[in-house]
């Protein structure tokens, strides 16, 4: 776990990920020889490792959400668990693992396999700013794109708002129930970027053990971590054939991602209606980064007025069943 711990103690915010570059350049430089490492003009790095005719390809993305690390931050690492904390300050603070994890997972197979590509995009959190302008001819000889960028232990995801990542063929080929995994929904991430700009191969986006994302509170679950590279390690041993993939359904996303995000934020409200529309845009804004914060403000007004009505007609309708209860009284 040093390399991770490492990864971990390097803070790489969105827009500002310098650190972590130079970091994985000179590791792999150091303990990955026969690496070719190019840079695009956004900042992404592209890694290309052996000669084949194609390759399998992991993606990661450099940045993180959280707050600026305090200057003796750790990375704790536990029987069970990891997680950030400062000796001084004696308080939790974020590792980054969303998704660190996910590059941890990516330097892993490229020292494990001979012939393997790997991309790392800046700036996910903020609108998938690499992977929108990613160069996809990196990517025509892949057989497929795995992205280690979800939190928990079991989600395999195949379909992010209406686009659709990989074939039926590939799902059957990799095995994961095997490892605990089963299909769900996503959010956006960077393989739908790169699969609304035509990338023509399957892709997935894997759980890869972090939880409680985007907070201080943040931790990864070891034997979650290890499981996700073990199924990643099975997929690169046992596909290998292409596994082409076009979504017929490209641009419903854009067309479809506000009305999702407005279902997903009047849950939140549901959960915690005492919410201010401040703490709503503070905490869930990277989440949602097409939504600007006059949408947030909109979003809150109308799940607030839609309440106050339903309480209104409740009210309402309890008058009326006590006023009816007394006549026959």
């Amino acid at each position: 776990m040093n390399l991770l711990k490492t990864l971990y103690e390097i803070h790489s915010p969105s827009g500002n990920e310098k650190a972590m570059k130079k970091f994985i350049k000179g590791y792999v430089k150091k303990h990955i020889p026969g690496v070719t490492i190019k840079n695009d003009h956004v900042g992404n790095l592209y890694m290309i490792k052996g000669n084949a005719e194609t390759y399998p390809c992991i993606v990661a993305h450099l940045d993180q959400v959280q707050r600026e690390h305090s200057k003796d931050f750790k990375a704790i690492e536990t029987e069970d668990i990891i997680f950030g904390y400062s000796p001084k300050n004696r308080q939790r603070e974020g590792l980054g693992a969303d998704d660190k994890n996910g590059i941890w997972i990516a330097l892993k197979c490229l020292e494990k396999y001979e012939c393997i590509k790997v991309a790392f995009f800046v700036s996910e959190e903020i609108g998938c700013i690499g992977s929108r302008n990613a160069d996809l001819s990196f990517f025509e000889d892949t057989r497929f794109v795995i992205e280690p960028d979800r939190r928990g232990y079991e989600d395999l995801i195949t379909n992010i708002s209406y686009t659709s990542l990989c074939s039926d063929e590939f799902l059957k080929d990799i095995g994961f129930e095997e490892f605990g995994y089963k299909e769900e929904l996503g959010m956006m991430t960077d393989v739908l970027e790169l699969k609304e700009n035509g990338l023509g191969v399957s892709c997935i986006n894997l759980s890869c053990g972090y939880y409680e994302p985007h907070t201080d509170e943040e931790f990864t679950v070891k034997k979650d971590l290890l499981n996700c590279l073990r199924l990643v390690e099975h997929i690169i041993e046992n596909c290998l054939s292409v596994y082409p993939h076009e979504n017929l359904e490209s641009g419903y996303y854009h067309r479809y991602f506000e009305i999702d995000a407005e279902t997903e934020i009047w849950d939140i409200l549901s959960w915690d209606p005492e919410m201010s529309v401040e703490d709503l845009y503070e905490m869930y804004q990277t989440n949602y980064p097409r939504l600007k914060k006059e949408d947030f403000e909109r979003i809150y007004n109308e799940y607030h007025e839609f309440n106050d009505e339903e309480e209104l007609w409740k009210d309402m309708n309890l008058n009326k069943a006590v006023n009816t209860k007394r006549l026959w009284l």
